[in-house]
């Protein structure tokens, strides 16, 4: 198949974290998504917990204000979630697993157990005129659960690939990109539009680029840590440079 062009979701969750960590106004997650679409971001990504550790509701409408590019809302499939994503109609919502306890998301949506709650939750969106978005395992049981769903994107969780080259693991990380690899042509020949995002740096954005079912990666963690020592828009540029490069080979 011939590669689609590649988009980057750029995920401004930690600037919130580290403007939450003194508390005050700075830095401001409205200015970093500016940025960031300045320097070659295709959309801005934010995801609104439960418990607001990071993002805020007013983030949430100041962003969708302010920035030109689209808005994916990453969230639970809750009630609260569902009345907020209405009132601010974003581009899009990531529906996402979420605990307390856990630092950041841990694993892909359970589209299998949860089907039946899922079904009507993403048809009260699709009827708000957004577009629906799943976050799962990259497997085919959580593929063909997110095709009943009607949900026409899912987002595979990269997670585990990237830790099993982290801690050095290789033959766990072909398995899992492997995993990915598959996954990705069997969503896509499933008819769904393939996202994939969690834990990717440029090394690994790079190799995952080269995937031409996949059409979107959303960044986050990286790029701000990144931005510590060459600033957001840099690092931004150097993620799209590694993307870019990523999806030559593909063609």
């Amino acid at each position: 198949m011939v590669a689609s062009p590649l988009r980057l979701g750029v995920n401004i969750d930690h600037v919130a974290t580290l403007r939450n960590a003194r508390g005050g106004p700075r830095p401001d997650p409205l200015r970093a998504a500016l940025l960031a679409v300045e320097a070659g971001a295709d959309g801005i990504t934010a995801h609104l917990r439960e418990d607001r550790r990071h993002i805020r509701d007013d983030d949430m409408v100041r962003i969708k204000a302010g920035v030109s590019k689209p808005l994916n809302f990453e969230m639970a499939a809750t009630e609260q979630m569902l009345d907020i994503a209405t009132r601010i109609i974003p581009h899009a919502v990531c529906l996402v697993p979420e605990k307390r306890t856990e630092r950041t998301t841990e694993g892909g949506l359970d589209v299998v157990g949860g089907h039946d709650h899922l079904v009507p939750f993403a048809d009260q969106l699709r009827r708000a005129g957004i577009r629906v978005s799943l976050f799962i395992e990259p497997s085919e049981e959580a593929i063909e659960a997110s095709v009943s769903i009607k949900a026409p994107v899912v987002e595979l969780h990269t997670g585990a690939w990237c830790h099993a080259i982290e801690v050095g693991d290789a033959v766990l990380a072909e398995s899992e990109f492997s995993r990915i690899e598959n996954a990705a042509v069997f969503a896509y020949d499933r008819g769904l539009e393939v996202h994939a995002g969690h834990g990717l740096d440029y090394d690994t954005a790079r190799r995952i680029s080269s995937l031409p079912q996949i059409v979107e990666l959303n960044i986050g963690h990286f790029l701000v840590g990144e931005a510590v020592f060459v600033g957001l828009a840099e690092a931004v540029r150097r993620m799209r440079k590694a993307m870019d490069a990523g999806r030559a080979a593909a063609s």
